[in-house]
This record gives structure tokens, sequence and C-alpha cells, in this order.
């Protein structure tokens, strides 16, 4: 996958693709690697590269959304001012990654406000679309 496949950049100047590379690190994760635990310091944002990562909520450890897309986005509490993730993420096979530091990525976010509104009204649309299908798996 080229990362400007990613949903969050589509629309943005080949720039911003750049810079955002230049902040991104490429990680390899074995299957059953736990990348954070709901309630942990949200410091990083992910973009999944190939692989399946579970998001899971609670201690008995509730299955809240499965990653299984390239190009998917994930650990976005980190960009939306929550000090703390909202659920955990494990892989569930091995899986690669674009890891960026939150500081970083909000910094070229406020550098670029063109290019950073486009990249937050793709999180957002990202995120109604995951709400939705959350809310499609509550019995009726």
């Amino acid at each position: 996958m080229y990362i400007r496949q990613s949903d969050l950049l589509l629309g943005t100047s080949m720039d911003f693709v750049k810079k955002f590379m230049d902040i991104a690190r490429m990680v390899s994760h074995e299957k059953g690697d736990v990348l954070f635990h709901e309630n942990d310091e949200s410091r990083y944002f992910y973009i999944l590269l190939n692989g399946h990562v579970r998001l899971s909520v609670g201690e008995g450890g509730h299955v809240v959304y499965d990653i299984g897309q390239n190009g998917e986005a994930f650990g976005w509490s980190s960009l939306i001012g929550r000090d703390v993730y909202s659920a955990s993420a494990q892989c569930v096979e091995p899986s690669k990654l674009l890891v960026t530091d939150r500081n970083e990525l909000s910094k070229i976010l406020e550098e670029d406000p063109a290019n950073g509104m486009i990249f937050v009204k793709h999180l957002a649309a990202t995120l109604g679309n995951r709400l939705i299908e959350t809310y499609k798996m509550i019995p009726t």
C-alpha cells in the first residue's frame, strides 16, 4: 500500500504527505502484540499497512472494532484532545503499521491548516462510519 492511498490523506498536497511520512515510522508486530491498553496515555496515531488489529474495551475485552483494511487508522484519541486511549489494541495476526507521535502530527496539522482540515475531515468521517458499524453490533 502506498500511504497516498490512505483515505486520511486523499486530497492533501504531496508536500503534506511528505511531511507526514517524515514523522511516521513503520513498525512490525507479531500476532498477540499489544499496541496499547485502554486508559494508557494516548501518545501515538496508527495507520494499518497490512495485517489485522482488534480494538476492545472493558476488563472482559469486549471487541468493539476490527482493523483489517489497509490504510485504516486507529489511536485517534491522540489527536482529539483525549489524554488516554478509549480502547485496547492488539494484533491478531502479524501486522505492519505506520506510527506517528501525536505532538509531531499535531504540529504539521497546525502548520498547514488547509491540508490539516482535509485530514481532520477524513478522520471525522472515519470515526462516524466506525460509530455506525459499532451501533450495528448492538442487539435490538
